[in-house]
C-alpha cells in the first residue's frame, strides 16, 4: 500500500505496466476518463441539499471516496504521462491565485478575480 504521493505514482505505474495499458494512456484519453469519473462524483451529490452533501451516510461516503480516488488516479496518470510535477504546479498556481485574489479583497467573497479593481 502506498503512503506517499511518489509511492502511489509508482504503484499506479506498475498497475498500468502489468496490464500493458500505457498504449491507451494518451493525455486526451486520460483527461476524458478523469472527467467521466468527476461526473460520477458529481452524480453522488445530485439533488442533495447543501446540508445533505455535508452529512454522508457511511455507504455514500464510501461511494464518494471511490469516485474521488478514480478522479485522483487519472489526474496523477495524466501528470505522469506529461511529466508534470503536481506539487510544483499546485504551488505555482496558489502563488498566481494569491495575486488574483488578495486576502484583503477576497475574504468572504465568492466573486471572480475580475470583480476586484486594480488599485
Amino acid at each position: 500500500m502506498a503512503d506517499s504521493l511518489q509511492e502511489l505514482r509508482t504503484r499506479i505505474n506498475h498497475f498500468v505496466t502489468e496490464r500493458d495499458w500505457a498504449q491507451f494512456h494518451t493525455p486526451k484519453n486520460l483527461a476524458m476518463a478523469m472527467i467521466v469519473e468527476a461526473a460520477e462524483l458529481v452524480e453522488q451529490f445530485q439533488w442533495d441539499t447543501p446540508a445533505e452533501s455535508q452529512q454522508l451516510s457511511s455507504e455514500k461516503r464510501e461511494a464518494v471516496s471511490h469516485e474521488l480516488a478514480d478522479t485522483f488516479v487519472y489526474l496523477l496518470r495524466i501528470a505522469e504521462v506529461l511529466g508534470v510535477d503536481l506539487i510544483e504546479a499546485a504551488n505555482q498556481k496558489i502563488d498566481i491565485n494569491a495575486k488574483k485574489y488578495p486576502a484583503d479583497k477576497a475574504r468572504g467573497s465568492n466573486a471572480k478575480y475580475t470583480a476586484y479593481s486594480e488599485d
